[in-house]
C-alpha cells in the first residue's frame, strides 16, 4: 500500500483551471454590466425624449381647448345664440331635403314584388348620417312580404332589416299589414 505524502511547506494545488474560468466568468460580468448600463442610458434619453413629446401634445391640448372654450363663449353669447339656432335648424332641414324620394321609390320599385304594396314610408337620418326607412307594407298574404324582406337584405342599397309591428287582416283592412325599418344606402 502506497500512501503519498507531500512534504512541502505549500503543496501543489491545480487552480489554474478555476483561476481561468474565475477571470472568463468576471469578463462576462463586466461586459454584461456595461451592456445593461448603455441599454439603461438610451432607455433613459428615449423615455426623456418620449416625455418632452408628450408635455408638447399636453400643451397643444390645453391650448386647443382654451380656444374651444373661447369660440362656445362667443357662440353661447345671447346674440349668437337666435343664429346657432337658426344654424341648427337649417342644417337639419337641408339634411332631410338631402334625402331623394325619387331615388328611394325607384330603389324600392326594383326589389319590391308586384303583390306587395307601400302603404306608408318615413325616411329619418340617424346620428352617424344614415339613412332609415321606416316602411308599412300590405299584402294579401304573408308569403309576398317574406319574400320582399329577402330582396332588402339580399339587396346592395338596403339592409338591416327590423320588423316592428305585425297586423293580421281585419273586417275593415283586408291585408297583412307590416310594419318594418331598414337601412338604406343612399348618401347625402
Amino acid at each position: 500500500m502506497k500512501i503519498p505524502i507531500n512534504l512541502a511547506s505549500q503543496p501543489f494545488r491545480r487552480d489554474r483551471a478555476m483561476f481561468a474560468a474565475s477571470v472568463a466568468v468576471g469578463i462576462l460580468l463586466v461586459a454584461s454590466l456595461t451592456a445593461l448600463v448603455t441599454l439603461a442610458n438610451t432607455d433613459s434619453a428615449q423615455l426623456a425624449d418620449v416625455r418632452k413629446e408628450v408635455s408638447q401634445l399636453r400643451s397643444q391640448i390645453a391650448a386647443t381647448s382654451k380656444q374651444q372654450a373661447d369660440f362656445e363663449a362667443v357662440i353661447r353669447r345671447p346674440d349668437n345664440a337666435q343664429v346657432l339656432e337658426t344654424s341648427v335648424f337649417l342644417n337639419t332641414l337641408l339634411s332631410r331635403k338631402g334625402i331623394s324620394w325619387t331615388r328611394i321609390l325607384a330603389d324600392l320599385e326594383k326589389t319590391m314584388p308586384a303583390n306587395v304594396k307601400v302603404l306608408n314610408i318615413q325616411p329619418y337620418v340617424t346620428g352617424r348620417n344614415q339613412v332609415v326607412l321606416s316602411l308599412q307594407v300590405g299584402a294579401e298574404s304573408a308569403e309576398p312580404v317574406i319574400l320582399f324582406y329577402k330582396a332588402l337584405e339580399g339587396s346592395d342599397l338596403f339592409g338591416g332589416v327590423t320588423q316592428n309591428i305585425y297586423q293580421p287582416p281585419s273586417q275593415s283592412e283586408p291585408l297583412y299589414r307590416y310594419r318594418f325599418t331598414v337601412n338604406y344606402a343612399q348618401k347625402l
